[in-house]
């Protein structure tokens, strides 16, 4: 009994060192008398920088710190920056290296560090295999016809195979590495026979319903590298349905396979967030409330100062009134005679509301051009225009309109006089912002150019007509 208990103290002071020692990486370069060397991190496919340090005149170099390196792929940057070498992070966090930089592939040397023993073993697999991919390029480069480029598909299909054979043995081998999870994750769904009475539509799902089985995403080692990035890009560009309603049910299902990592919960979060919020497709930002209000206002964005999340929590509030469906907001304004006029008021089977300012460089482009396309097309469809001045003079204004011949429009100035919150009801921001609305004055569509907004109301009215028949 003595001896265990001696054991598992031996074992926590052993555990403690190794804590308290933080990370100690001592690197010896060649060629090298000066400069400064960069540790960088990767954070999905951006890279970070984690520590620097001078480099001696005998081209030595110690970088350390307190705490432990959370794990990833790391770029140790030589003076100059214009050359790296990749290197893991992982539970052992003291070692040393040695570079050559006559050639970083072979002349590599790890000492105390199995994982970059591991790693740089590959990359030499790789660089040997460099020859049958020049190959590769080279045929594919001269190739004029479709029937030259297949002859380079065998060629493909070979190198493809013997990279992926030496990962699966690597696997086999070496199933608890940082570098075997790198290689799981790299990996896809095999898609079996189809069986008998499913539809065409069975590959597809079952890619989709296997695509996260070898992904580790109840450890921090996939966040600070390219791939849980890259996986996250595909998965939710090409495997999802581009509807909000289908994306936030897959968001909700991808974050709960998070909730063991707080990296990776962090991560995923942030990155759908920022992926919706900035999203160029319209109506994508219904996601991006939706995550606020079900995980930031909840305050599971711990990461965050009370400031950011402030900020993040704001703008989806601003969003929230104006998403594609919501009955817009009531806006009443005075029109060109300073008489009183409400959007409600205004009847048509679809309304387009703009709003603008006749000092706007942008404005004075697009105001014209949708004025042109409503007198051609829109007012024909039963199409009211409705502009809102948001800045210049009374007398810019009245000028513009009248310069430019905007009749048939409803001319509005003032909304805020009248008591509306108009810039945040409609995420008033930049100028010019169009909205299109429905005969019920619902949010069909927004922040549309003039072309697009064309193409939308050929489609609805063709859709419409469709409908009555």
């Amino acid at each position: 009994m003595r001896k265990l208990f001696v054991l598992l103290i031996a074992i926590f002071l052993v555990h403690l060192q190794l804590q308290a020692q933080g990370y100690q990486i001592s690197i010896k370069l060649k060629n090298f008398t000066g400069g400064k060397l960069f540790l960088a991190n990767y954070m999905g496919r951006t890279t970070y920088l984690a520590d620097s340090a001078d480099v001696s005149a005998t081209g030595e170099v110690v970088l350390k710190g307190k705490e432990r390196l959370l794990p990833g792929i790391y770029l140790v940057v030589l003076p100059g920056k214009q050359q790296y070498i990749e290197a893991l992070i992982d539970k052992q966090q003291v070692f040393s290296v040695s570079i050559d930089t006559s050639d970083l592939i072979n002349k590599t040397v790890y000492k105390n560090s199995p994982d970059n023993e591991l790693f740089l073993s590959y990359n030499q697999f790789l660089f040997q295999q460099e020859t049958l991919s020049r190959n590769i390029q080279q045929q594919l480069k001269a190739a004029h016809t479709a029937a030259d480029s297949a002859k380079a598909l065998p060629l493909q299909q070979e190198l493809g195979k013997k990279i992926q054979d030496f990962r699966n043995g690597f696997i086999a081998k070496h199933p608890a590495t940082i570098l075997a999870a790198i290689f799981r994750a790299m990996k896809e769904p095999e898609i079996p026979k189809q069986p008998v009475g499913e539809d065409s539509s069975f590959a597809y799902r079952y890619f989709k319903a296997h695509y996260w089985d070898e992904v580790d995403l109840e450890s921090d080692r996939l966040v600070r590298t390219p791939i849980l990035e890259g996986k996250l890009k595909k998965y939710f560009e090409q495997l999802v349905p581009n509807h909000p309603d289908s994306i936030i049910v897959d968001c909700d299902a991808m974050i709960a396979r998070t909730r063991k990592s707080k990296e990776v919960f962090k991560f995923v979060l942030w990155w759908l967030t920022y992926n919706y919020e900035s999203s160029p497709y319209m109506g994508m930002d219904a996601v991006f409330v939706h995550l606020v209000e079900k995980y930031y206002v909840a305050g599971e964005a711990f990461w965050l100062s009370d400031e950011q999340l402030n900020k993040i929590v704001d703008r989806a509030y601003t969003m929230a009134p104006n998403l594609i469906g919501k009955q817009a907001a009531p806006l009443e304004f005075k029109d060109t005679a300073s008489r009183p006029l409400s959007l409600y008021k205004t009847q048509a089977k679809y309304t387009v509301l703009v709003f603008w300012d006749p000092t706007c460089g942008h404005c004075k482009t697009e105001i014209p051009r949708l004025d042109s396309a409503y007198k051609a097309s829109w007012k024909s469809k039963g199409v009211a225009m409705i502009g809102v001045k948001t800045e210049g003079t009374q007398q810019e204004w009245l000028a513009f309109i009248n310069e430019h011949h905007l009749s048939g429009w409803v001319h509005g100035s003032d909304p805020q006089s009248a008591g509306n919150n108009y810039r945040r009801l409609y995420d008033v921001y930049s100028t010019p912002m169009i909205y299109l609305l429905d005969e019920k004055k619902k949010i069909v569509a927004k922040r549309l150019g003039v072309d697009q907004l064309q193409e939308f109301l050929e489609r609805l009215t063709t859709k419409n007509t469709a409908a009555r028949l």
